[in-house]
């Protein structure tokens, strides 16, 4: 994949940022006023798909969502919202003819690919069908061209996120409904491609973790106003406000880089429900603050505590990714650098808004005590689902 076309999505993803920036805060508005339906309380759709093509010799496994296949397929035989290992094996063959069917790889001309075996594992976000590919290529020495179109016609976010070993050299990619097929060629790929790579996927994943933007969010809406005789009030300027937001999102993205250096290089690990439940308790505690503040100065000390266990959320996306050892550093550079330009998107959207609109009922009614009453009680299901495994949304 060339540099030029990684940079192409580097650049519609930054776009996309700012797109979703607003999008969020409107529907933060939309859903305090009771306009729209509830939030999903998981992360967007995604599959990982992790190939091994060696010579003419095709490996490899995809991890596809159950709750996407019930979507598609309608796994839930009994329709009481779970599905057991017995509806999932019931529907074996219209699974892998589905899935097939929205995957294919030339090298040298089309390759075979047949499910050899079907399983079930536990991700962060819930169970998933395992798919043990297998197949065969024309050569052991073309380029191997993949396009990946699950799920495109039905969600247009959802995404493959692509690990591909071709002779021994590492590729990643996001596969999406606008770039849903990409060449690799059967060569090394250079330590800036990598780069490029992993950034790109930073920027995207933190557009993915709706709840790492409703933390963000939360510390941000107070950032225009500032708190006098008990009550709040608009800041008098905007460099007193910017101020504020260069420490928290600071404080938040030094915080997260390290956990997420830690964590992906393996040095600490911790269980998943555990960072995942803690994560959906700082959602909490973050738009608690804002409606009762009990830290009304150096909010940054709490966008640094949680930040901590955020970056252990962000390292769950590069466990599944992996790390090409080749160009270790450099890709963890670039995955922090994209998730960094992905938050600045996030200020750059809202800071002059909310700064424009800081006298106004509408924002100290609507969005900052509306939008921290919502994403309270959003986050607050999140907590129980993720801490008690329940299923409430």
């Amino acid at each position: 994949m060339s540099t030029r076309i990684l940079f192409s999505h580097a650049l519609s993803l930054l776009r996309l940022c700012v797109r979703r920036t607003l999008t969020l805060l409107a529907l933060t508005l939309g859903l305090t006023l009771g306009l729209t339906g509830p939030a999903s309380a998981h992360k967007a759709s995604d599959s990982l798909l992790m190939l091994n093509v060696q010579g003419q010799t095709l490996s490899g496994q995809w991890d596809i969502a159950l709750r996407d296949i019930d979507f598609a397929l309608g796994l839930d035989v009994d329709g009481n919202g779970d599905i057991t290992w017995g509806e999932l094996r019931q529907h074996q063959t219209a699974l892998n003819s589905w899935a097939l069917a929205h995957l294919s790889l030339q090298r040298g001309g089309a390759c075979t690919l047949q499910v050899a075996q079907l399983q079930v594992d536990e991700h962060t976000d819930g169970g998933y069908a395992v798919l043990q590919l297998g197949g065969q290529c024309p050569s052991a020495t073309a380029d191997v061209n993949l396009t990946y179109q699950l799920l495109f016609d039905q969600d247009a976010l959802h995404r493959g996120l692509l690990r591909l070993q071709l002779d021994g050299h590492t590729h990643t990619a996001v596969l999406s409904p606008t770039q849903p097929s990409q060449t690799f060629k059967a060569q090394s790929v250079s330590s800036f491609t990598h780069f490029v790579q992993y950034l790109v996927e930073g920027v995207w994943h933190i557009w993915m973790g709706f709840d790492h933007i409703l933390f963000l969010l939360s510390l941000l809406l107070p950032a225009v106003l500032v708190i006098e005789q008990r009550k709040w009030v608009a800041v008098h300027s905007f460099g007193q406000a910017l101020h504020e937001v260069l420490w928290v999102v600071t404080a938040f993205t030094a915080a997260h880089s390290i956990t997420l250096t830690l964590a992906a290089l393996r040095l600490v690990e911790l269980p998943s429900r555990l960072v995942e439940s803690t994560i959906a308790l700082s959602v909490v505690l973050a738009a608690a603050n804002n409606l009762k503040p009990v830290i009304t100065q150096r909010r940054w000390m709490m966008a640094f505590g949680f930040g901590l266990i955020h970056g252990f959320g962000f390292a769950s996306v590069l466990a599944e990714l992996g790390l090409p050892q080749e160009a270790l550093v450099l890709s963890l550079l670039g995955f922090n650098l994209g998730v960094e330009v992905g938050q600045l998107a996030i200020v750059a959207a809202f800071l002059p808004a909310a700064y424009w609109l800081r006298h106004s009922r509408f924002y100290r009614r609507g969005v900052f005590v509306g939008g921290s009453v919502l994403t309270l009680l959003l986050a607050a299901v999140w907590l129980a689902e993720r801490a008690f495994n329940l299923k409430l949304l």
